[in-house]
């Protein structure tokens, strides 16, 4: 799994032990779309939402939340080996925002894995998942870690359970259809991680 060499610096940079040395370092759309294209296209990414998009469309995309002080999105790396796609926004500036009561310190989040060779690693996402709520709530604003799975991606809801998430309700994301970017509608479950429980799903 490789791209472009980014000249961004890493965010965050945690060690995990017995997995390894996590970095979030934000993407770089024009040296990232192409790794980004790959993976989303693929069957296992199809609920992401962006199965038809091109790679030029992948690198508007990121291009239009590069430019946003709402949205963030960051290259995964374990190791120095690009690994997953991890995003965060400000729950009242998305879609999200009309489908539920959004408190202050809202922090909304997306996470796609990239695709691995070989047998699966137990306990792969579950120490990504970790990193990623020690890096979301390094943030003394962030309150509390907001997701919103589709509904039909019943392995997705799941892990946010077994993280300790807490399952809200189901809800319809409203479409996206902007200049940058098309994000179809979606069915969603949403799911709410405070920071007291942050600190015990990460201690």
């Amino acid at each position: 799994m490789t791209s472009a060499p980014s000249e961004r610096q890493p965010v965050h940079t945690q060690v995990v032990e017995g997995f390894g040395t996590v970095t979030l370092t934000p993407v770089e759309p024009a040296a990232d779309a192409a790794l980004i294209h790959r993976w989303v296209t693929q069957e296992r990414a199809r609920f992401w939402g962006m199965g038809e998009a091109s790679r030029e469309l992948v690198q508007e995309i990121y291009e239009d939340i590069d430019r946003r002080t709402t949205h963030h999105a960051f290259m995964v790396r374990r190791d120095g080996e690009q690994v997953a796609l991890f995003q965060t926004y400000d729950c009242a500036e998305d879609r999200v925002g009309e489908c539920y009561e959004v408190q202050p310190g809202d922090v909304g989040a997306h996470l796609l894995i990239g695709p691995t060779t070989g047998a699966p690693e137990h306990g792969f996402t579950g120490s990504l998942m970790t990193v990623f709520i020690t890096f979301v709530f390094s943030d003394e604003a962030a309150r509390r870690m907001v997701v919103e799975p589709d509904t039909r991606n019943t392995k997705a809801v799941s892990l946010m359970e077994r993280t300790g998430f807490v399952l809200g309700p189901q809800v319809v994301l409203p479409e996206i259809d902007l200049p940058e970017v098309y994000l179809p509608a979606k069915p969603a479950r949403l799911a709410f991680l405070t920071a007291p429980e942050a600190a015990r799903a990460t201690g």
